[in-house]
């Protein structure tokens, strides 16, 4: 059940890919938590939980495949998230980002014909659209509301209460 090495090479990337989406959203979490948003901190924190769901169930396809998971350096990019529009967008971006990386799995699985990693990819496709369209719209909604105060808490009350991260240490 060996794996083409640019297949591997490239699921590989892609658990270093999860993990700095991660760290982004964690980033995102801190700026907004530092601007008092505190519901659309919780929101990017439990999204940063999130990817690393994603980065474990690539992981875990490689190991199953008896393949090795290589993580190898994972940079973060400078962000300064001003506002909460800000953040979003920053989020948006990078999701388009990693959108495009699991589109490029998709092509080298087809390419080396690994028929085995299809179901996993696919499920990543579909995530990612999911994942798209609901930064897509929450960005909509931020811009929507600018900078009317009452807006922004109805957005960061929301988003608060609609996700949870996981448990800290205790």
């Amino acid at each position: 059940m060996n794996m083409d090495k640019k297949l591997r090479d490239a699921m590989n990337d892609q658990v270093i890919a999860e993990h700095q989406a991660s760290l982004i959203y964690s980033q995102l979490a801190y700026d907004l938590d530092a601007q008092s948003f505190t519901g659309l901190s919780t929101w990017m924190a439990a999204q940063a939980d999130e990817e690393r769901v994603h980065a474990k169930k690539l992981a875990d396809h490689l190991l199953a495949r008896g393949e090795k998971v290589e993580l190898g350096t994972v940079e973060v990019p400078p962000l300064h998230a001003d506002s909460p529009v800000a953040a979003f967008r920053a989020a948006l971006g990078h999701e388009q980002k990693v959108s495009e990386m699991i589109r490029n799995l998709a092509r080298v699985a087809d390419e080396v014909h690994d028929f085995d990693s299809r179901a996993l990819i696919n499920w990543f496709l579909n995530e990612q659209i999911e994942e798209e369209a609901t930064v897509s719209e929450i960005v909509d909604q931020l811009v929507l509301v600018g900078d009317n105060g009452s807006g922004l808490l109805r957005i960061d009350a929301e988003l608060g209460s609609e996700r949870t991260p996981a448990p800290g240490p205790q």
